[in-house]
C-alpha cells in the first residue's frame, strides 16, 4: 500500500512536472513518505523511501529515463533527498512507536488503578458480611441455651442479610467477568413482567426499611419474550443503586411501558439525582460517586452491559423536580395470555 501511494503520486507529478518543476516533485514525494511513516510499519516505509528516490532520479532529474545525473548539484540533491527521506521515515516511525508505548503504559496504569479500586472495595464489601456471619455464629455457639428465641431469630436474620449481601457481590463479579469474556447470550422466554419486577423488588428487601417502592402492576400488559434473568438483574441493580444513594424516606417508582415490539421500564426516585457532568461516567466499571457509601462500582456497569446484550438501550437523566430516572427499553415479542395458552 505504501508503494502504491508513491507510484500514484509519481504518476500525477509526471503529468504536471512541466508546471511544478522536478525539484518540487521531491518535496511532494517526501511528503508521501512522511505520511507512509505515520500509517505503516518501518520496512514498507523504507522501501517506499528508496523507491521514491529512484523514481525521482529516473523520471524527473535531467536527463530523464536514466539513472545518470547530469550535474553535481542534482546528484547532491538526490543524495540529500534519500538521506532526508530515510531519516524522516525512521524518526516518524519511532515517534509513533513512542506514542503507542506511552498509551499502553497509561492503559496499564489505569487498569492497575481500577483493579486496586476493586480490591479495596472488595476488601470492605466482602469483609463486612463475612465478619457479620462469623460474629453471629460465634454468638450462637458461645451462648448456647442462654439465647432466647427472639435473640436467635435476630442473629439468623443478620446471617441471612449478610449472606445475601455477600452473594450479591459475588454475582456482580461473575456477571462482569461474563460480560468481559463475551459469554452473555440472551435466552429468551415468555414472562409476566409484573411478576419479574416483584421478584426484583423482593431481592432488595433487606435495604427497604428506610425507603418505599411504588409499583402498580398493569394487568393489561401482554407477555414479553426476553431473557428473564438478565432483565431481573438489570431492575435489581437499578433499584439497589437507588436504595443506596437516595436519602432515607425516598420513594422509588417503577413503571412499565408497552411500545410496539419493545418492553420499556422506567425506574425513578425523588433523591438528589446525579451531577450532570457525571451521568455518562456512572456506567463505567468501578465508578462510584460517593466512596463513603460503599459498593464495588459494578452495579450500573452490569446494568448497561446486560441491557446492551439484549440489544436494548438505557437512558439516565435527572428529573426536573429532583431525582434520577432510568429508562430501559428492550426489544421483545409480545403475546396475550390467551394466545400463549393456545400455543
Amino acid at each position: 500500500m505504501s508503494v502504491s501511494l508513491v507510484i500514484v503520486t509519481a504518476i500525477l507529478c509526471f503529468l504536471s512536472v512541466d508546471v511544478i518543476g522536478f525539484r518540487a516533485v521531491a518535496l511532494i514525494l517526501l511528503l508521501v513518505v512522511s505520511l507512509n511513516a505515520i500509517l505503516f510499519d518501518i520496512y514498507p516505509v523504507m522501501v517506499s523511501a528508496l523507491l521514491s528516490a529512484l523514481i525521482w532520479n529516473f523520471f524527473f532529474i535531467p536527463p530523464i529515463l536514466t539513472f545518470h545525473i547530469g550535474s553535481p548539484e542534482d546528484a547532491l540533491m538526490f543524495l540529500m533527498y534519500f538521506v532526508i527521506a530515510s531519516i524522516n521515515a525512521v524518526l516518524t516511525y519511532k515517534i509513533r512507536e513512542y506514542d503507542k508505548r506511552q498509551r499502553d503504559e497509561e492503559e496499564r496504569a489505569n487498569a492497575i488503578k481500577l483493579y486496586n479500586t476493586l480490591l479495596n472495595s472488595l476488601s470492605h464489601e466482602l469483609r463486612t458480611p463475612i465478619a457479620t456471619i462469623i460474629g453471629a455464629i460465634d454468638t450462637i455457639n458461645d451462648s448456647g441455651n442462654k439465647l432466647t428465641d427472639a435473640n436467635k431469630k435476630e442473629l439468623y436474620s443478620e446471617i441471612e442479610t449478610a449472606g445475601t449481601r455477600l452473594n450479591r457481590q459475588v454475582e456482580n463479579l461473575l456477571s462482569m467477568s461474563r460480560l468481559e469474556a463475551g459469554f452473555i447470550k440472551p435466552k429468551k422466554d415468555w414472562c409476566d413482567i409484573n411478576e419479574l419486577i416483584f421478584t426484583a423488588i423482593k431481592s432488595n428487601k433487606e435495604d427497604l426499611l428506610n425507603h418505599s417502592i411504588v409499583f402498580v402492576p398493569d394487568e393489561t400488559l401482554p407477555l414479553f419474550k426476553l431473557d428473564i434473568g438478565l432483565l431481573e438483574q438489570v431492575i435489581h441493580n437499578i433499584v439497589h443503586n437507588a436504595l443506596l444513594h437516595t436519602p432515607q424516606g425516598s420513594v422509588i417508582k417503577i413503571k412499565v411501558e408497552n411500545a410496539a415490539n419493545f418492553c420499556g421500564i422506567i425506574i425513578s426516585d425523588n433523591g438528589r439525582g446525579f451531577p450532570a457532568d457525571k451521568i455518562d461516567a456512572v456506567f463505567n466499571k468501578f465508578y462510584r460517586l460517593n466512596n463513603s457509601i460503599g459498593g464495588t462500582g459494578l452495579g450500573l456497569s452490569i446494568v448497561k452491559g446486560f441491557t446492551e446484550a439484549m440489544n436494548g438501550t438505557i437512558l439516565l437523566e435527572n428529573k426536573s423536580k429532583g431525582g434520577a430516572k432510568f429508562t430501559v427499553r428492550i426489544p421483545a415479542e409480545t403475546t396475550t395470555i390467551e394466545d400463549y395458552g393456545n400455543q
